[in-house]
């Protein structure tokens, strides 16, 4: 007996990548899964790509924003017009390979009380000569005291290592696969991060409402980081300043924030603003303070 496949509702979000947004729906022509829709929300590109994308690619329901609402933003709006019974949110600069859905699937049957998936992400062989580098394969808890954490096996070369579908602190918002019971039980992102920090905040959320995060090694998917902001914008560190404060206090005691608030103003401002001098990166000063006076002052 042929057992039904789930709805999966595949959500993206486009943001001035047209060139990456095509090769991952071509992508999504060649998996052998059959029962899923794409929603791909255009987030306030400068140009309106969707009639062209819905040329090639009629499949899929187009959305598209006036202006940028973030990523969280971005993907809610997916979040409402979607009908699946587990969402997958894929970055628009991913590719998905064969078998990922269904592992991912396989995992929520096995372990009722999971909430949320990650996949084991690789760096796009193509941008590091065709080797597999892994970008992801879980993650440790945010310290409460220097809010730092570590993506487990970033950087390594991919042999096999992580092989074993396990819980883990974090989910990475390049790909993640979701219940629609956890969405309505828990909310829809939070969109306050606007960039960056989100998918750790959902994660927090997602645990305390007493379900389960996972990463799933056997699952893969490939990734081009970092193609929307850049490697060392300024964009970037405001956004990772800012809400590396704003996660902490949103999700830690009121002893560990004052920890975490000596650290700060002791330790991290101080090394910070010399690094930041000793490299002549002035927009990166301005850009770092900026992040950090946004929770004392503009979100107080």
């Amino acid at each position: 007996m042929k057992v039904e496949q789930p709805l999966v509702s595949i959500i993206s979000v486009n943001f001035n990548q047209i060139q990456v947004t095509l090769e991952l729906l071509q992508s999504l022509r060649s998996i052998s899964f059959c029962n899923f829709e794409i929603i791909l929300v255009d987030n306030g590109s400068i140009q309106d790509s969707t009639k062209l994308l819905a040329e090639k690619y009629p499949e899929v329901n187009y959305i598209f924003s006036d202006k940028n609402l973030g990523f969280s933003g971005g993907n809610n709006l997916g979040i409402r017009a979607s009908k699946g019974d587990y969402l997958f949110f894929v970055n628009n600069d991913t590719e998905i390979t064969e078998g990922c859905i269904e592992t991912l699937l396989q995992l929520f049957n096995s372990i009722p009380p999971l909430g949320i998936v990650s996949p084991r992400i690789c760096y796009d062989p193509k941008l590091t000569n065709n080797q597999q580098i892994i970008q992801y394969a879980g993650a440790t808890h945010v310290h409460p005291m220097t809010a730092r954490n570590e993506i487990i096996g970033e950087r390594q070369i991919d042999r096999g290592q992580f092989n074993e579908a396990k819980e883990t602190a974090y989910v990475h918002g390049a790909a993640m696969m979701i219940k629609r019971e956890v969405v309505n039980n828990v909310g829809v992102m939070p969109e306050e991060f606007f960039l960056y920090y989100e998918e750790l905040d959902w994660s927090e959320q997602i645990r305390n409402a007493g379900y389960k995060v996972y990463v799933e090694p056997n699952a893969l998917v490939f990734h081009k980081e970092s193609l929307a902001v850049g490697q060392n914008s300024t964009l970037k560190t405001y956004y990772h300043t800012r809400n590396r404060i704003f996660f902490v206090r949103r999700n830690r005691s009121q002893s560990q924030i004052v920890i975490f608030y000596l650290f700060l103003f002791f330790f991290t401002i101080p090394k910070n603003t010399l690094v930041f001098l000793k490299n002549r990166e002035w927009g990166h000063i301005s850009a770092f303070y900026k992040g950090v006076w946004w929770n004392f002052f503009n979100n107080g």
